[in-house]
């Protein structure tokens, strides 16, 4: 992770000029970079580590970029976390996570193209062309469609319509995923056939334990799990499980979910590690292959944590204190000269 911006004049001078920062600006301006090109890059890892107890972890993020001017690609986004907006870059990821290892194996950078006045404030918005859902189900085509080894598909409460779990076990894939709290249920099938459905945190679901029912519009058979869990300021949260698998234990749904932070920690390392928010690019071209290139970047950083056994951040940490020793000892020579 660069200490300033990342530009192409600095990766140049790092590289003693053996790449000329005219060759860096042609990488980024040239051709676009997609998830065909990533899919590229991470196949032979994935391939190395999938085994059909591999999980895909589908979540977005947003990488702030409050002083770069607004466009289709840095604009505003509602962030659900802050429930505010956020003007910024919105990324969406697609993780694999098998024996402890986590690879990006497809992204999505949400663009607004169209602009349009906003009735009740009057102000001009954009919209995306494109649904996050349908981009989701994208994904887990592409998924399928090269062959990755996976089971069960993790995401929030923000991604879990009905035709996304429908279009997911077509697939003959399953899905663990958080749930609303204002989530239609019913907890038994004449309750379904009569369409008295009621509120998921209405109807008084046991904690931790596994109750099979029905979701509204959705036909088949699923389970639902409440967790309560603390805070950090010691408040009391629920959590609101679905699991497509109604075979599947209540403990072993739980475990599963919590594979889903695997993707938080993807983002952090993304931000922190990988300079996703320092490039001081302004066209669309160029700031889409600088977040691709972030995303590699925190690629090598997952394939070192294998060979070197050092998460992302002690590897960071390592890698700086090298530059220092380097940047003292080149302070000594001055000095001596």
């Amino acid at each position: 992770s660069s200490f300033g911006q990342t530009t192409a004049t600095g990766l140049s001078a790092m590289m003693e000029g053996s790449i000329s920062h005219d060759a860096v600006t042609r990488f980024l301006t040239n051709s676009e970079y997609t998830s065909k090109h990533l899919w590229q890059q991470v196949k032979p890892t994935i391939r190395d580590i999938e085994n059909e107890d591999g999980v895909l972890i589908f979540d977005d993020t947003i990488q702030a970029k409050p002083h770069t001017k607004e466009n289709e690609t840095n604009c505003w986004h509602y962030d659900h976390t802050t429930n505010t907006a956020v003007k910024g870059i919105n990324l969406l990821n697609f993780l694999y996570h098998c024996e402890g290892v986590s690879i990006p194996i497809a992204f999505h950078i949400v663009t607004k193209p169209i602009c349009y006045s906003d009735i009740s404030t009057r102000k001009t918005k954009r919209k995306a062309t494109i649904t996050k859902n349908q981009l989701l189900r994208d994904m887990v085509d592409t998924a399928c469609h090269n062959q990755v080894k996976f089971r069960y598909v993790l995401m929030d409460s923000w991604f879990t319509s009905k035709q996304t779990l429908k279009h997911i076990r077509k697939k003959d894939k399953h899905v663990i995923a958080a749930l609303k709290s204002n989530r239609l249920i019913a907890l038994n099938l004449q309750d379904k056939k009569q369409s008295r459905y009621q509120r998921i945190d209405e109807i008084g679901l046991p904690d931790k334990k596994a109750m099979t029912g029905y979701l509204k519009d959705y036909p088949h058979e699923v389970v639902f799990i409440r967790q309560v869990f603390t805070n950090k300021d010691g408040s009391l949260g629920v959590l609101y499980l679905v699991c497509t698998d109604s075979q599947l234990p209540a403990d072993k749904i739980m475990s599963l979910y919590e594979k889903r932070w695997a993707i938080e920690v993807f983002h952090k390392s993304l931000k922190q590690n990988a300079s996703l928010a320092k490039s001081p690019a302004h066209s669309k071209r160029a700031m889409h292959n600088h977040v691709f290139l972030s995303i590699c970047a925190t690629v090598k950083l997952e394939c070192l944590k294998l060979t070197t056994k050092l998460n992302h951040f002690a590897l960071k940490a390592k890698l700086l204190v090298a530059a220092s020793k380097a940047a003292f000892d080149e302070l000594t020579l001055l000095r001596a000269a």
